[in-house]
């Protein structure tokens, strides 16, 4: 399997967009990680004047053979039942993307069961029903490892050819924290500070999952240089194909919001795979299990949104959307000093005086 080229962010350009962001009127800086923002969508699309014109949001389920060691409150049937819920748009993610305009499309990754639906918003690409449960044998053959990776290649080629400006990145599969977790260990993040609940389980069952994951490192000892190694011993399909949509997404100069844990851990593979990759990424927000600070100082990504949220689905990913279309109207939409025929004052280091 090729990993797609990835070109750095051309900075040859930073310069024009510091002085268009600095022409505007406001004091220097003081718009804060606003201007920070503006300035590396406006880097990665190679413009003064990026645009925010379609956004989507793609939500990855698939089911854990994990699951099956009790480490969820809620059962597998669950993921289908959610899907068919976002499907017919009474999930929260729903209602955060009607807000910001955000287009919702569904990916079934590998659920156990077969949802159906008509909507050209569904997109099936699996190899199998659930991953089988890594306590016991390795996740997935490396074959279909690969294949999900290449299958999250596909949509962002197709995203891209529909015109997609910004992507925000979304999961859903019952078990997906201890997936994550595995994941994140596996590639050398310590194991502690990324155990923790996903649904609201209790202190016995958090030590199992704690266990679980130790165990299975152990036990298949997933290889940290290799992101198939590890995606097919102890990942999962969502996660495999979120992984090939980022690499390919930051390929085709697309900007990528990720969501929360388990969305981030398929960052972390697409990093270890083409470290270029982190220059295309916001991190949505900082969600309330305790794992993902780890894996976003692992990224060395800052989060938009502290909303003590850990539902998943793209719900942080999406609502950072928003602050990131402010950032990028500000750029394009705010007068300029000259323009306003506004006086601009002496400026020191922090900003008009």
């Amino acid at each position: 399997m090729d990993i797609p080229k990835i070109s750095p962010v051309d900075r040859t350009i930073e310069p024009g967009i510091q002085q268009r962001i600095d022409s505007l009127t406001k004091p220097v800086g003081s718009l804060g990680r606003l201007e920070e923002i503006a300035k590396r969508v406006a880097l990665i699309q190679k413009t003064v004047k990026p645009v925010m014109a379609k956004k989507s949001v793609y939500v990855f389920a698939s089911d854990h053979g994990v699951a099956g060691s009790g480490v969820s409150a809620y059962p597998q049937e669950v993921t289908a039942e959610m899907v068919r819920n976002f499907l017919a748009g009474g999930a929260a993610i729903n209602v955060f993307a009607k807000h910001t305009g955000t287009a919702v499309f569904v990916v079934d990754a590998g659920m156990k069961s077969d949802v159906g639906a008509k909507s050209g918003n569904y997109i099936v690409r699996k190899t199998g029903r659930s991953t089988k449960n890594f306590a016991d044998e390795p996740a997935m053959s490396r074959k279909d490892a690969e294949a999900h990776v290449e299958m999250g290649f596909g949509l962002a080629d197709k995203a891209k050819e529909d015109g997609v400006d910004i992507i925000a990145v979304g999961d859903m599969g019952i078990g997906n924290t201890t997936v994550a977790a595995a994941v994140c260990a596996a590639c050398e993040l310590q194991t502690e500070s990324l155990i923790d609940i996903g649904t609201v389980i209790d202190s016995k069952t958090l030590k199992k999952k704690e266990k679980l994951v130790k165990q299975a490192l152990k036990k298949h000892k997933p290889d940290p240089r290799d992101i198939v190694d590890v995606l097919s011993k102890v990942g999962g399909y969502c996660i495999a194909q979120m992984t090939g949509f980022m690499l390919k997404a930051a390929s085709n100069s697309m900007p990528v919001v990720l969501d929360g844990f388990p969305v981030s851990s398929a960052a972390l593979l697409a990093c270890r795979a083409e470290p270029k990759a982190a220059e295309y990424m916001f991190a949505g927000h900082l969600s309330a299990v305790k794992g993902h600070k780890a894996v976003l100082d692992a990224l060395k990504l800052e989060p938009i949104l502290d909303l003590n949220m850990r539902l998943g689905e793209g719900t942080g990913g999406v609502l950072a959307v928003s602050v990131i279309e402010a950032a990028v109207k500000m750029m394009n939409e705010m007068a300029t000093f000259e323009g306003a025929g506004v006086s601009k004052g002496k400026e020191d280091k922090n900003g008009i005086r």
